[in-house]
């Protein structure tokens, strides 16, 4: 009987405390995910049977081993102190147990806990305490979205058929958005490959690589009448009137002749592909110190010059921070037409010449690649070919009058060639004479150039 009872009164003691305590629950009303910039409320609910001693919520970083006091109401002092930074003060506090957020940032994204304290009942130095967490979901529309070529500038092959991808890059998104592609507005149907490294058998397998045919379309379009193979394979392709051999004439001649567009070759192979191309994609995702994640996208396929040359192709992204899809896109274009542009306007000898491609007759991607070369010799620092935008001649001489200069650009779409005639002009800075080593002089110099001159005007005639 003794053990009885004596077993009864630690349970008791136990009931004694706890009503001496008194209860406490909380928690804290769930919200759903809210877009970066948006106010957000965070509601905290507790019940007790005790006088409340203190109210105190938290962002809990680093997985929880940071807690960040954002709010403090104290009842002891009956004072209000937020720890909530500066530019969130408009609406802090709108009930004591309800913090705002007036703008919700990428970094608020995380766990918040509301902790509340209440008084013992019989020793005011105690008080117990409970929480409740809830997580903020942050949402981030994407920022930017471009679509780019792969391995740019690149050359146009007609001899075998090349791979080509399209990138689009989107960043600034959080989570990550769904990307896709679209060909002249419909949906592209891809097949997907590993995120990491694709197997490169596999792409080959389903990349048609088989060429059966090679034949070439040798359409070539009319040369430029002013065209000359300095080697003697020039020809004259049609008539022009007979031009006046006066001294007014070769004074009013202008400083560089600019040659209208000479396409030498804009041919497309013949390549056999069956009716539906096959898209390969693959996509990475690439975490972002704010939170956020830069999504990399990509499809390739066997390119078809003939077929995919004018063709729209479109990236658009879906995330649910838009009501909307956001989209870039890029028509697929050859080169047609370079601009050719030649400073000085008039060339004297010893001047330094700058040729550059200033333009297109269309807009044109992916980039092109360029290459100079002279017609019929090497250019003048003894280079066969120059590769960019801008071909430089410094210090020309007097013998690189009437030279022929040809830009190719190419993209693996097709490519386009356009010639510059360099017309020089003799220098009255330079003393007669002194650029003949040999001392021939300066009169039979200018013969020499007269007698060019008839020459290149005598072929014209014929």
């Amino acid at each position: 009987m003794r053990k009885k009872t004596a077993l009864r009164r630690p349970l008791l003691l136990l009931c004694l405390v706890d009503l001496a305590l008194g209860y406490l629950t909380v928690n804290i009303e769930p919200i759903p995910p809210v877009v970066a910039g948006d106010a957000v409320t965070l509601k905290c609910n507790f019940k007790t049977d005790r006088r409340l001693r203190e109210i105190v919520w938290y962002k809990v970083t680093d997985g929880g081993t940071i807690k960040q006091k954002i709010f403090t109401y104290d009842a002891l002092f009956s004072t209000n102190y937020t720890h909530i930074d500066e530019y969130q003060k408009s609406e802090d506090l709108v009930y004591q147990s309800t913090v705002r957020i007036p703008e919700v940032r990428i970094l608020d994204n995380g766990p918040f806990e509301c902790h509340v304290g209440i008084y013992d009942r019989t020793n005011r130095k105690k008080f117990l305490e409970a929480y409740g967490r809830v997580f903020l979901n942050v949402m981030a529309p994407p920022s930017s979205i471009s679509v780019i070529a792969a391995e740019t500038p690149a050359a146009f092959s007609r001899y075998e058929a090349q791979n080509f991808t399209l990138v689009c890059i989107v960043s600034g998104g959080k989570p990550a958005p769904t990307v896709y592609f679209k060909r002249d507005g419909e949906l592209v149907e891809v097949h997907h490959v590993s995120q990491t490294s694709p197997d490169e058998n596999e792409k080959k397998g389903r990349i048609p690589q088989s060429l059966i045919s090679r034949d070439m379309d040798d359409t070539k379009l009319q040369r430029s009448l002013s065209l000359l193979d300095f080697e003697g394979r020039g020809r004259m392709l049609t008539e022009r009137p007979s031009p006046s051999i006066t001294d007014s004439t070769v004074a009013a001649t202008t400083a560089a002749e600019r040659i209208p567009e000479t396409v030498i070759s804009r041919e497309f192979p013949r390549w056999i592909y069956p009716s539906d191309p096959a898209y390969l994609f693959r996509h990475t995702q690439i975490p972002v110190s704010d939170g956020t994640v830069e999504v990399r996208a990509m499809i390739t396929w066997t390119l078809n010059p003939e077929l995919d040359n004018n063709a729209l192709f479109s990236c658009e992204v879906k995330h649910p921070a838009l009501t909307m899809p956001m989209q870039s896109e890029v028509i697929l274009a050859a080169p047609r037409g370079p601009q050719i542009n030649m400073s000085p306007t008039r060339v004297q000898v010893g001047d330094t010449v700058k040729i550059a491609v200033v333009g297109f007759q269309n807009e044109v991607f992916p980039e092109p690649l360029f290459t100079w070369t002279r017609v019929g010799g090497r250019l003048l620092d003894g280079s066969v070919e120059h590769d960019g935008k801008l071909l430089v001649l410094e210090r020309v001489p007097a013998e690189l009058n009437g030279s022929m200069y040809r830009c190719t650009s190419e993209n693996p779409l097709g490519s386009t060639d356009t010639h510059a005639r360099l017309i020089i002009f003799e220098n009255p800075n330079i003393p007669k004479g002194t650029d003949d080593k040999s001392g021939a002089s300066s009169c039979s110099h200018s013969a020499r150039l007269s007698l060019a001159m008839i020459l290149a005007v005598t072929l014209d005639l014929t």
